[in-house]
């Protein structure tokens, strides 16, 4: 099938497999899910930018139980979301209570269940992630074998068969900021901070770690001079 349904967040990951995804994918839906999130506004913004820039039609799906029936500091305005340093990035442990503060329950399996419902009922076979190496570390629903579960799974609770792909699955932070130089996406228009503010905090766990590919690709203050940071 020569139709795809793009799971679009806003942030650095989902933007360059979007772009990939429409250069091979003749046509498509992008999805933005809103479950309450603390940067549900800006990642908005992000992605009906995103969005255009592919030419593509945006469908937001609202998903308000999630914000009600879980803890994390994406969501709960009275928890904090962890600040990092970029020292602090490479120590597992201190990974691992940011991960914690800002786990969502089955997220990821979640969306792609829905990015399923929608694939089959428009007849398309591809649902597009933006997944990483580096982060699935820690989250393992960003990882490899994660993918290779849920299409499995998808095999079973969809007759088309509707199948994820994600083109920065086995890619570091890094390698995708290569990838979108090279590709074009819009690096511009990404919206990777967990935060609501006008500008990302350059504090939180994917905040340090876009900064970090950004400078190793020498885009960061290229990147910070536009998102005016």
């Amino acid at each position: 099938m020569k139709e795809c349904v793009i799971l679009l967040s806003g942030g650095l990951d989902s933007a360059v497999s979007a772009v990939i995804a429409r250069k091979r994918f003749a046509s498509g839906l992008c999805l933005f899910i809103d479950y309450g999130q603390k940067a549900v506004l800006p990642e908005k913004q992000a992605v009906r930018k995103i969005s255009a820039f592919l030419e593509m039609p945006l469908k937001i799906v609202k998903l308000p139980f999630l914000a009600k029936m879980t803890r994390t500091a994406l969501v709960n305005r009275t928890e904090q979301i962890p600040e990092l340093t970029m020292s602090l990035l490479g120590r597992h442990s201190t990974l691992e209570k940011s991960v914690r503060a800002v786990w969502v329950p089955n997220r990821n399996g979640l969306f792609i269940n829905i990015a399923a419902a929608y694939a089959e009922t428009l007849g398309y076979g591809h649902i597009i992630t933006g997944f990483n190496k580096e982060e699935a570390v820690t989250f393992p629903d960003n990882s490899a074998p994660f993918v290779k579960a849920i299409n499995k799974s998808l095999s079973y609770s969809t007759l088309s068969k509707a199948e994820v792909l994600s083109f920065t699955q086995n890619l570091s932070k890094d390698e995708i900021v290569r990838l979108a130089i090279k590709t074009g996406a819009p690096l511009e228009l990404i919206w990777s901070c967990y935060g609501s503010g006008k500008r990302h905090c350059m504090k939180c766990e994917s905040c340090m770690r876009l900064k970090r590919a950004l400078a190793r690709n020498d885009k960061w203050e290229w990147f910070r001079k536009h998102r005016g940071i």
